[in-house]
């Protein structure tokens, strides 16, 4: 009997103090919560700050303007226990139409875009990284419909390539800034390493300010045909393109009115992600090695050889058709009740 009066003491006490905790909270003035909120990120939001009590519920649902600008960043590892699309998704429909900036790592493809659309049709910045489910008639069909949008970013989006980058620049004149990063360059001593694919799409954004292409593997001819077609531009980063020889007078003559240049050996301690450092092999006609060197000594990446023919097929297998109403089905179902909803 002792012990058991005991802990009902103990579970009393601790009741107290969530109730003294819950009280604390409940009282914080909603210029206070928002103050706190703004310090969190918005999957932080969603999935623990949401979840105190009533009052900082009430907070961010019914705040739109704390949606405005939305980020759900994360790793690819996190994205395999989390349901990020349906995090971006609730994110988006609490912004209650206003929302101007998106910004999602690992959390969306095709069919998101398509709740983006008919949920934030004023957004002017879409930054997509490692967003391998957005194809290019995802992100050409969505663009259509941000007439506003002044900045992109299709870092890591390896399923997006330069026929998607000529339709935006069509469809979107009031582009300004631009970003495409890869993860590694890559030089086997191959022509087929020296491709100005990209540069050839990008040309067609006529109203670019700022551009960064990073670790791309084009040619000065690419990045003088971007030039020629970029009068605005302003800030230039080609860190890692080392394809590019800026030593070309011609090349040098038209980087001259860039106001912001940095060149392909520019240190990248700026650089927003993981830098490997490219190592450049001879190889054998009829095969492409992959070797890169992560920029911690301690660590290195080694892939097999491929034949080119193994090498299309996988491309081919790589970039499958998009299904708009599959995956939007999917992101409906998974918008949240509760935090449960978010875990995988």
């Amino acid at each position: 009997m002792p012990s058991s009066s005991r802990r009902r003491r103990r579970r009393g006490r601790r009741r107290k103090k969530k109730e003294e905790a819950r009280d604390w909270a409940d009282g914080l003035p909603l210029d206070a919560i928002l103050a706190i909120f703004h310090k969190l990120g918005h999957a932080d939001i969603l999935m623990a700050a949401d979840q105190v009590c009533a009052t900082w519920r009430r907070a961010a649902r019914d705040e739109p303007a704390l949606w405005r600008c939305i980020t759900v960043r994360g790793t690819e590892a996190l994205s395999a226990r989390i349901n990020r699309g349906g995090l971006a998704c609730a994110a988006v429909r609490r912004s209650a139409g206003q929302c101007e900036a998106f910004c999602g790592e690992y959390a969306g493809d095709d069919g998101f875009l398509v709740y983006l659309t008919e949920q934030a049709s004023c957004l002017k910045s879409l930054r997509l990284i490692s967003c391998l489910g957005v194809s290019n008639e995802g992100i050409e069909e969505a663009t259509k419909e941000f007439p506003l949008l002044e900045e992109l970013e299709l870092s890591f989006c390896y399923n997006v390539t330069h026929e998607a980058y000529a339709a935006i620049g069509a469809t979107c004149p009031k582009l300004k800034r631009f970003r495409l990063s890869k993860r590694s360059f890559y030089d086997s001593g191959c022509i087929r390493w020296k491709n100005n694919d990209d540069a050839s799409g990008i040309s067609k954004m006529h109203g670019l300010r700022s551009l960064q292409l990073f670790a791309n593997n084009l040619t000065n001819e690419g990045l003088s045909t971007i030039l020629d077609n970029c009068p605005y531009l302003e800030s230039l980063d080609i860190r890692h393109c080392f394809n590019v020889d800026m030593g070309d007078d011609s090349l040098r003559a038209k980087c001259s009115r860039i106001k912001m240049l940095r060149p392909p050996d520019d240190s990248t301690d700026d650089y927003d992600f993981d830098v490997y450092t490219p190592r450049r092999l001879p190889i054998s006609p009829g095969f492409v090695r992959y070797y890169s060197v992560y920029s911690d000594p301690e660590y290195s990446m080694y892939s097999d050889e491929w034949t080119s023919e193994e090498f299309d097929d996988d491309d081919d297998d790589y970039s499958g058709p998009s299904r708009y109403e599959e995956d939007l089905d999917k992101y409906d179902n998974a918008l949240p009740r509760c935090m449960r909803t978010f875990l995988k």
